[in-house]
C-alpha cells in the first residue's frame, strides 16, 4: 500500500488552531476597515493641531502595543514617546504639557492606572485620545476622542487572553501613524533621516562623493597609447577599467575589461591595437553630488560594472565600481 502524503493528509489539530487564530485576527482587522470615520479623522486633525508631542500610554498587554505605536509615530515625522501608565501616577506625569496629546490604549477602557492619570491629564491642559474595544467605557467617555478598537471576539479558544484585541490595536494605531504621516508630507528621505543606521538611510543619505575613489586614485591613459599600454594600466588600477583623458585631463572615453573581451571577439591583435579603436567613447557619467542610489541604478540599467564621476566643469571627479557599491551598502 502506497504511503498517505503528508499533503493528502487532514491537517493536524495545531493546523486547526493556527489557521483558525489567523483567520479570527484577519477579520477583526478587516472590520476596524469597515468601521472606521469621523472620530479618526478628528483624532489625526487633534495630534496636527497640537504643537506639543504625542505620549502614548497603556497597562500590559495594550502597554506593549502602545509602546510600538510610539517608536512608530516617532520614526514617521510624530514626535512622541511612551509613558507607563503606571510609572505616570508616580512623578511620570511631569513629562505631560498643556500642548500634548496623550493617547490611552487600554482594551477594557476600565484600567485603574489610566483612569487614575485621566483628570491629571486634564487638569495639565493635554488633549486625549483613548483607544479602547469598549465604546461606552469610563475611559471612552472621558477622551477628547474616541478610537473603537472593538473586536468579536478573542482569537484564544478560551476567549480570554489578548490576541485579536491587541491585533486590532497594533492596526489601528499603524493606520494612524500613517495618516499622520501622509499629511505631514513626511517623504522617504526623511524617514532615512530617523534611520540613519538602517538600510535605507545608507541608501537614501549616500553620495557619490562619499563612495567614490578620488580621481588621484583613478587609472588613467590618453587616448594616443597602444592598446598593450591601456591594459597595463587598467591592470595596476585595479578597477576593471582605465579612464582616457584629453591633453587637459578631461576624460572622453573609457576602457574597460568588456572593451577588451569584446575586442578579442572581434579578433582585434592586442600587440598592434590603438586605444581609440577599442576604447568606449562618451561613456556615462554622473557627478560627485548625486546619490549612491542613482549611481547603482545606472549601472544596474546598463549592466555597467564601473561608473565615471565628473564634475560640473567637465573635470574627471572620481569612479567607482559595484563592489564600491556593496562594500557601502547601497546594494
Amino acid at each position: 500500500m502506497a504511503p498517505v502524503s503528508a499533503d493528502s493528509a487532514a491537517p493536524s489539530p495545531v493546523l486547526v488552531l493556527a489557521r483558525r487564530v489567523l483567520r479570527i485576527e484577519a477579520d477583526a482587522v478587516a472590520a476596524l476597515a469597515q468601521r472606521i470615520g469621523a472620530e479618526f479623522e478628528r483624532a489625526v486633525e487633534l495630534i496636527l493641531q497640537r504643537r506639543g508631542r504625542v505620549i502614548v500610554t497603556g497597562i500590559g498587554k495594550s502597554g506593549h502595543v502602545a509602546r510600538k505605536l510610539a517608536a512608530t509615530l516617532a520614526s514617521t515625522g510624530t514626535p512622541a514617546y511612551f509613558v507607563h501608565a503606571a510609572e505616570a501616577a508616580h512623578g511620570d506625569l511631569g513629562m505631560i504639557t498643556a500642548e500634548d496629546v496623550v493617547i490611552a490604549l487600554s482594551n477594557s477602557g476600565a484600567s485603574e492606572e489610566l483612569l487614575t492619570i485621566v483628570p491629571l491629564v486634564k487638569r495639565q491642559g493635554a488633549k486625549l485620545i483613548s483607544m479602547t474595544g469598549k465604546p461606552d467605557s469610563p475611559l471612552a467617555r472621558e477622551a477628547d476622542v474616541h478610537l473603537d478598537a472593538a473586536v468579536d471576539e478573542e482569537a484564544c479558544p478560551l476567549n480570554l487572553a489578548p490576541t485579536a484585541s491587541t491585533t486590532a490595536a497594533l492596526a489601528l494605531g499603524d493606520a494612524l501613524a500613517v495618516a499622520l504621516l501622509d499629511a505631514r508630507g513626511f517623504g522617504a528621505e526623511d524617514f532615512a533621516r530617523s534611520h540613519p543606521g538602517g538600510s535605507l538611510g545608507r541608501r537614501l543619505l549616500t553620495h557619490v562623493s562619499d563612495v567614490m575613489r578620488a580621481a588621484d586614485r583613478v587609472p588613467r591613459v590618453t587616448e594616443d597609447v597602444s592598446m598593450t599600454a591601456a591594459l597595463l594600466q587598467m591592470t595596476r588600477g585595479g578597477m576593471g577599467m582605465t579612464v582616457v583623458v584629453d591633453a587637459n585631463g578631461a576624460p572622453i572615453g573609457i576602457f574597460t575589461d568588456g572593451d577588451l573581451r569584446r575586442a578579442l571577439e572581434r579578433g582585434c591583435d592586442a600587440r598592434h591595437a590603438t586605444l581609440t579603436e577599442v576604447m568606449t567613447r562618451n561613456p556615462r557619467h554622473i557627478g560627485p553630488d548625486a546619490l549612491a542610489v542613482e549611481a547603482a541604478e545606472i549601472m544596474e540599467r546598463l549592466r555597467i560594472s564601473q561608473l565615471l564621476v565628473v564634475a560640473a566643469d567637465g573635470a574627471l571627479a572620481g569612479a567607482l565600481t559595484t563592489h564600491d557599491l556593496m562594500l557601502a551598502k547601497v546594494i
